[in-house]
């Protein structure tokens, strides 16, 4: 299997979108940031489907060649500056935050600048030849986040899955209530539901809902046939194995 740098998440989408990759992996949430909502936004106008989930223990990484008192300022991403916000004002007060598309951009710029750092994994730091000059600086010890693989179709059932979709309510009283009788009708498990601006009109959403099981299972379709029914704007974005946490490099 060949892997391919990505620059953002929309370069991840274009690749599997034209053929020139069959997998991309997006980050979709993180357990002290929330939802990556670029990553959301893009599911939502995309073709592309859900096949699979990664979830990682996210361990965060100080990486300089000059030591902590002469950093002026420090590369990453805006994500993980949010996970790494109370060490920074702690530890580095008045340096410059410098946001970066990815962790790996970070690196390599602090590798070129005296007095830079970044912020990233260990791996970055072998990759690049910087020093770790402060390990686990995450502001809580159990930092997760969630990663979805993007494919072009769904994969068969695990026996042991989830689906995801999006759907778009009507404009009227008790609409949130109709669209989750059916999942409650059906004793189906909603493991998460989350709203995002629908950016089309003023005070409109769309909300993302994980549910157990698979689109194959007949219990699973008979609850989105009912659904359907009874929303504005129905979408499945995948059906996938659930995943179970591990560490990252």
């Amino acid at each position: 299997m060949k892997y391919a740098p990505a620059a953002t998440i929309s370069e991840v989408f274009q690749e599997v979108d034209q053929k020139r990759a069959d997998y991309g992996v997006i980050p979709v949430e993180n357990s002290i940031e929330g939802a990556v909502t670029h990553s959301l936004d893009r599911l939502i106008d995309s073709d592309l489907k859900i096949s699979s989930e990664i979830v990682f223990e996210i361990s965060h990484n100080l990486m300089s060649r000059s030591p902590q008192k002469e950093i002026r300022r420090v590369y990453s991403n805006p994500q993980v500056f949010g996970q790494c916000r109370v060490w920074l004002e702690t530890n580095l007060p008045r340096v410059e935050l410098i946001e970066t598309t990815s962790t790996t951009q970070a690196a390599q710029r602090a590798a070129r600048e005296d007095g830079a750092a970044a912020i990233a994994s260990k791996l970055a730091a072998t990759i690049y030849d910087l020093p770790i000059v402060a390990g686990g600086i995450e502001d809580m010890a159990h930092n997760v986040t969630r990663f979805l693989v993007i494919s072009r179709d769904f994969p068969p059932a695990s026996g042991n899955d989830k689906t995801s979709l999006v759907v778009s309510i009507k404009d009227k009283v008790g609409a949130l209530y109709e669209m989750l009788a059916p999942i409650r009708r059906h004793k189906i498990n909603m493991t998460k539901i989350e709203s995002r601006p629908s950016k089309k009109k003023a005070w409109d959403y769309y909300f993302f809902i994980d549910i157990e099981g698979h689109v194959q299972s007949p219990k699973v379709r008979k609850m989105l046939a009912e659904l359907e029914g009874k929303v504005r704007f129905l979408k499945i974005l995948g059906s996938y194995p659930r995943a179970h946490a591990r560490d990252a490099a």
